[in-house]
């Protein structure tokens, strides 16, 4: 089974750019929404709106909330989401294709964006 978000959740996300270095996904979706498990490797998330989401990865639950217009870098993670606000989720997503050349060293299990 793939878990690639543009298969996985393909209503949801499109690929609106991609080279050999980097995809960039757009993912829009409604209050209540809740996505099917994927996986994203380390990218970088841009909102296009404001919103509240629940993260969900095994037992693990984290929930944000962003402003429009932030940029979060967001480790390579394996999760669901749902969205628990009452705003459209609209985000893009800069996937790197490139390994993380320090990944040995890097706390798996990470879960949801960080400011760095």
């Amino acid at each position: 089974m793939t878990e690639d978000p543009v298969e996985t959740n393909p209503d949801h996300y499109t690929v609106v750019f991609e080279n050999d270095r980097v995809r960039v996904l757009e993912y829009r979706d409604e209050p209540g929404h809740r996505s099917t498990v994927h996986r994203h490797p380390d990218s970088v998330m841009i909102t296009a709106s404001t919103f509240r989401r629940r993260l969900s990865s095994g037992k693990d639950q984290m929930d944000v909330e962003l402003p429009a217009g932030a940029a979060r870098w967001l480790p390579a993670q394996e999760h669901y989401g749902e969205n628990i606000g009452d705003t459209q989720t609209h985000a893009f997503f800069v996937e790197l294709k490139e390994p993380d050349p320090s990944a040995s060293t890097r706390k798996d299990g990470a879960l949801g964006p960080s400011g760095h």
